[in-house]
């Protein structure tokens, strides 16, 4: 007689995780522990694709994926989980990453989310998480994610890559520094993989290092976390870890004594308005800055794609069918479409 497992599935062979549970500071003990748990990844690109792989892989009970984008072809240069037709039938990314993670470990359940996050959506992704993953590319969300994760006491592991460049930090609620302890505010105007690219080393260097992490977690060994932040460049051979314990602040409004969960609050979030009348979304950002204009017109001018115009007061990138108006202040006018998630997607894709 066979055995079946989920959904009548074939269950899979008893040595299936025998090489990681060989490893002794993982062992038995640790495989069941992964197999109970559920991880939510948010964001299906470079990073999300890599870590859900791994988990999946590995043996984690449960993976929830969410991004609101589709695979298109640059993707497929770094994005493991894709393949041609995917980038051809503009697949979204979540559900194409689950077909192919569900013919890679059919005992993990995955739930695929095709969704812009926001507070209301995270809120109701993060219920029954054990772990909350960070393959976004954007600090908006990210600094929604660190006040959920602590407003929820659920861990979740920072992650980041642009270039040969990536970088990685584990977050306990009460125990260490938060992102919003080490960032302070939202940065805008910096690089991102669009305008500075990226070489896939990079997202395999970040991820095999989050997925590490989440395995110490999740298997149930807290004590053997790095217990810093990662930093790295693989092109100019650089790898520092940094201690940053002391800078957890005793009034910070995430973590603090007496938090607030500032990003959770409308006052704190990016601002998307569909202008009556035009094909165009305004976004502002949540926090008041400054672009240095001639900085992003040299940035944007590297692309191949898009053709660039700019005077002292704005910088216009037009790439296809969208153009997308930036201003000192940081505010966008993304023309040619009336979806916000689309116009929120290409203002991180060149803005960050």
């Amino acid at each position: 007689m066979r055995l079946t497992g989920k959904s009548g599935a074939e269950a899979p062979p008893s040595d299936r995780y025998s090489r990681q549970e060989r490893f002794a500071p993982f062992g038995l003990i640790g495989q069941r522990r992964l197999a109970s748990s559920h991880v939510l990844i948010v964001g299906v690109g470079a990073l999300g694709t890599g870590i859900a792989e791994t988990l999946v892989r590995g043996g984690v009970g449960t993976v929830s994926l969410v991004d609101r984008d589709y695979v298109e072809w640059s993707n497929l240069q770094r994005q493991q989980l894709f393949q041609e037709s995917d980038a051809v039938q503009r697949w979204p990314k979540a559900v194409a990453a689950q077909r192919r993670l569900k013919d890679i470990n059919s005992q993990t359940v995955i739930h695929a989310h095709v969704l812009d996050v926001g507070v209301e959506e995270l809120e109701e992704l993060i219920q029954g998480v054990d772990l909350m993953m960070d393959a976004t590319d954007n600090f908006d969300t990210r600094l929604l994610m660190n006040d959920m994760a602590l407003k929820y006491h659920i861990p979740w592991i920072y992650g980041g890559c642009v270039g040969s460049y990536g970088v990685t930090y584990t977050i306990l609620p009460n125990q260490t520094p938060c992102l919003h302890c080490l960032m302070g505010t939202v940065p805008l105007g910096g690089e991102t993989c669009e305008t500075a690219g990226i070489i896939p080393q990079a997202v395999q260097m970040v991820t095999a290092n989050q997925t590490t992490e989440a395995f110490k977690l999740l298997g149930g060994y807290p004590d053997d976390l790095r217990g810093k932040l990662l930093s790295f460049d693989l092109w100019k051979n650089e790898y520092v870890a940094i201690g940053v314990d002391r800078l957890k602040k005793v009034d910070c409004p995430s973590c603090g004594s007496q938090p607030t969960y500032p990003y959770l609050s409308v006052s704190s979030r990016q601002k998307t308005e569909v202008l009556c009348g035009r094909d165009t979304v305004q976004i502002r950002p949540a926090n008041p800055t400054h672009l240095n204009l001639t900085e992003i017109a040299d940035r944007f001018a590297t692309l191949s794609e898009g053709n660039v115009e700019w005077n002292s007061y704005l910088v216009s990138l037009s790439v296809g069918e969208h153009r997308l108006v930036v201003f000192a202040d940081g505010r966008a006018l993304i023309h040619g479409t009336k979806d916000v998630a689309k116009a929120r997607s290409l203002y991180h894709r060149y803005l960050g």
